[in-house]
């Protein structure tokens, strides 16, 4: 099988770093893959990682609702030859579905964010209208977590043609001994002291800001250091809030340089306290380490992280900081949950057991005589309270 994913852009902060991943664990699985985005990037690191997996890779031009994008998409899947389309986002949805009709292939479309909360009646119709033309156009939906697919069944009524895949990502392996010794000296802590790491994107709503509130509320002798990796526009303010707060500059050090996975291979606790998020890449690639996790209970963060993985809280700073000094206070603790972490990883979102599952819906879709049928793999529908609809 050939499969074609279609993308807004190869940016590796957006889903084409996983189809890097996926790419190197489809052929395993029985396909492989054919990458178009419909808009350029000046970043050529996802590009040249499915380059090395031998994924053709297509990077287009195509302004938002510029009309020939259809034909553009059309002719690029075309002459690959794929068997079915995959894609991911709204206008990717929108392009793929009409290229795969006029190919006459099947479309699967990955739900990777919802919007919860609509802000009034016309905007709640609106997304309910966008459900029901996926589950028109579309094959399969995929939710990446059972929140994406609560929310789906409310819009869509049932969950027909919905399955639920977490997004996978390569094993990125635990750290060694003398890796995270090199990188205590290079940040000037001894070996007792506990090294926190958060490597989630510097923007509105990561919770950085409630992160530093955290902070400042640790006992002043705790023996914790925080890093911060990563970038994004709040950077420069968090860098400024840090550099002006005497307690908080001999606390947090950031290395917007270092890969943010070799900085969860040296860590001991991994943070990650957003204020939303759907099912954070960066979170899974934490597990994969081995690192545990101190994390907000939002979203689809507690599909990851477990109370034997981890420590889940409210989103407030103080919960954070209790969670992080009784964490840095245990290192038994924080060897079992590690230990647990990586498990998880392996059992659920290592990128060959995604592969697998994905494998299953393609087949499916193509009407392969060896697949399951469409209803076994519709994700089950949510218990609901008595009396609820």
């Amino acid at each position: 099988m050939k499969i074609g994913h279609l993308v807004e852009s190869l940016d590796p902060r957006g889903v084409a770093a996983a189809l890097a991943d996926l790419a190197a664990a489809g052929p395993a699985a029985g396909y492989g893959l054919v990458v178009v985005a419909l808009t350029p990037t000046d970043q050529p690191g996802i590009a040249a990682r499915l380059e090395r997996t031998a994924t053709p890779v297509v990077e287009l031009n195509v302004a938002p609702w510029d009309p020939r994008a259809v034909p553009k998409v059309l002719r690029a899947f075309r002459e690959q030859g794929v068997d079915l389309v995959h894609t991911h986002g709204l206008r990717p949805d929108v392009v793929g579905s009409a290229a795969a009709a006029r190919l006459r292939v099947p479309a699967i479309s990955t739900l990777h964010h919802i919007h919860a909360q609509p802000a009034d009646r016309a905007d709640h119709l609106r997304r309910t209208a966008k459900t029901f033309a996926r589950k028109r156009f579309m094959t399969r939906t995929i939710a990446t977590s059972m929140l994406q697919r609560d929310w789906y069944r409310a819009a869509a009524g049932s969950t027909a043609g919905l399955s639920v895949i977490p997004d996978g990502a390569a094993d990125p392996g635990v750290g060694t001994p003398e890796a995270a010794l090199r990188f205590r000296r290079g940040l000037g802590v001894g070996e007792n002291e506990v090294v926190a790491v958060s490597v989630a994107p510097m923007r509105r709503g990561q919770g950085q800001d409630m992160l530093l509130d955290a902070v400042a509320e640790l006992p002043p002798d705790e023996p914790v250091t925080v890093v911060l990796g990563g970038d994004g526009p709040l950077r420069p303010w968090l860098e400024s809030r840090v550099a002006g707060d005497e307690l908080l500059s001999g606390r947090v050090a950031f290395r917007k340089d270092t890969d943010p996975v070799e900085l969860l291979q040296v860590a001991d606790v991994q943070l990650h306290t957003t204020r939303h998020d759907t099912m954070p890449r960066r979170l899974v690639l934490g597990h994969g380490t081995g690192t545990p996790a101190v994390a907000t209970r939002v979203g689809g963060i507690p599909e990851i992280v477990t109370r034997e993985t981890g420590a889940l809280t409210p989103v407030s700073a103080s919960r954070i900081a209790e969670e992080l000094v009784r964490m840095a206070r245990d290192p038994q603790l924080r060897a079992r949950r590690g230990a647990a972490a990586r498990a998880r990883f392996l059992d659920r979102f290592e990128a060959s057991v995604w592969a697998r599952a994905l494998g299953e819906v393609y087949r499916s879709a193509l009407g392969h005589a060896d697949a399951p049928a469409p209803a076994e793999l519709d994700a089950p529908e949510p218990v609901l309270p008595l009396g609820g609809g």
